[in-house]
C-alpha cells in the first residue's frame, strides 16, 4: 500500500478527528508528509479540538502504528477504500460530507453498480415482508443492487429476502466490523461477506452510537440513485434517508399503508410530500429508467 494511503488511513483511525478536522489537516498538508512533526498547537490550531478530544487524537497520531493498522485490516479481509482511490463510489462522492474512508468487506464492485436503498421501520412486520418478495424479483432482473442498514426489521427483510432472490445486496453499519448490531444480525452480516458487500465508514473496533445511525444513513442513500421507504413511523429514522435523498436530488418512493397503523403515518405522510407512490415495481423501475 503507498504511504500516503497507509498515513491517511491511520489519520482516520485516530479518536477525535472527524472529517473537519481531517479536511483541515489535508489542506494544510496535502501530501501528509509533515503530519507527524506538525507540533500540538499547529494541530490543536489545525483541528479545533476540545482538549480531551485532542488529547485522544495526539496520543493516537503518536502511538498507533500506521504499519499495524494495515495488517490488522488486512488479515481480517477489510479493504479500505479513501475518496482518492479510483474504486470509491462516485455516486457518493457527489454528496455533501462523503466518508474520506470507507471500509469494505465482500464484493467492493457492487459500490459503483445501480442501487436502490431499501429502509424503514426496525418494527417492519410481514406486510414489509410481502411487499418486498413482490416488488424485487423485476427490480433485480434489471440488476439492481439492494442497499440498507442491516438494521432490525424492514433492512433485514430487504438483504434476507434479495438473497433468497439470488441478488446481491450491500450493507451500511453504523459501527466497525468488529462490533456487529444488532446481535442476531451476526450470521446475516457473514453471510453477506462471502458473496455480497458490507461497507462501514467506521474503523473496525469502533462501537455502535446511537449518532452513528442517522450519519449512517447518508451514506445509504449516497449509493443509491433511489431510496424506497416501507414502514415508518411518524418519527422514524427513515425519513432521515428520504430527507437526505431529497437534498441530493435521489429519487424518493414510499409504499402507502393503512391509515389507522403507526407504521405506515410516516410513508403515507411522505406520499402526501411527494414522494413517488408505489404500487407495482414498474413504478420504480419507470421512474429510474431502467
Amino acid at each position: 500500500m503507498e504511504e500516503y494511503k497507509k498515513r491517511l488511513i491511520h489519520l482516520h483511525y485516530c479518536r477525535g478527528i472527524g472529517s473537519k478536522g481531517m479536511i483541515s489537516i489535508l489542506k494544510s498538508d496535502p501530501s501528509l508528509k509533515n503530519i507527524y512533526r506538525f507540533s500540538d498547537s499547529t494541530l490543536k490550531n489545525l483541528t479545533q479540538l476540545p482538549p480531551e478530544l485532542f488529547s485522544k487524537f495526539y496520543y493516537d497520531l503518536q502511538h498507533l502504528n500506521p504499519d499495524k493498522i494495515i495488517a490488522t485490516l488486512t488479515n481480517h479481509n477489510i479493504h479500505p477504500i479513501t475518496i482518492f482511490d479510483k474504486t470509491y463510489p462516485f455516486r457518493l462522492k457527489q454528496i455533501y460530507n462523503p466518508p474520506i474512508v470507507l471500509y469494505t468487506m465482500g464484493n467492493a464492485t457492487l459500490l459503483n453498480e445501480p442501487s436502490l436503498a431499501i429502509v424503514g421501520s426496525r418494527k417492519g412486520n410481514g406486510y414489509a415482508r410481502k411487499v418486498i418478495e413482490e416488488l424485487l424479483p423485476s427490480l433485480l432482473n434489471k440488476r439492481m443492487i439492494i442497499t440498507s442498514g442491516l438494521a432490525k426489521g424492514v433492512d433485514t427483510i430487504a438483504h434476507q429476502v434479495t438473497i433468497q432472490f439470488g441478488g446481491k445486496t450491500i450493507g451500511v453499519l453504523g459501527n466497525g466490523f468488529f462490533h456487529v448490531y444488532p446481535q442476531e444480525n451476526k450470521q446475516l452480516a457473514e453471510n453477506m461477506k462471502k458473496e455480497h458487500l458490507l461497507i462501514s465508514e467506521y474503523p473496525p473496533q469502533v462501537k455502535p452510537q446511537k449518532w452513528h445511525f442517522p450519519m449512517r444513513n447518508r451514506i445509504i442513500n449516497g449509493l443509491s440513485v433511489g431510496t424506497l421507504i416501507i414502514q415508518a413511523e411518524e418519527r422514524s429514522g427513515s425519513l432521515i434517508t428520504a430527507e437526505y435523498a431529497l437534498q441530493e436530488g435521489r429519487e424518493v418512493f414510499a409504499i402507502p399503508g393503512n391509515m389507522f397503523d403507526p407504521l405506515s403515518k410516516g410513508t403515507n405522510m411522505l406520499i402526501q410530500q411527494g414522494a413517488k407512490l408505489v404500487l407495482n415495481s414498474e413504478d420504480i423501475i419507470n421512474e429510474l429508467n431502467l
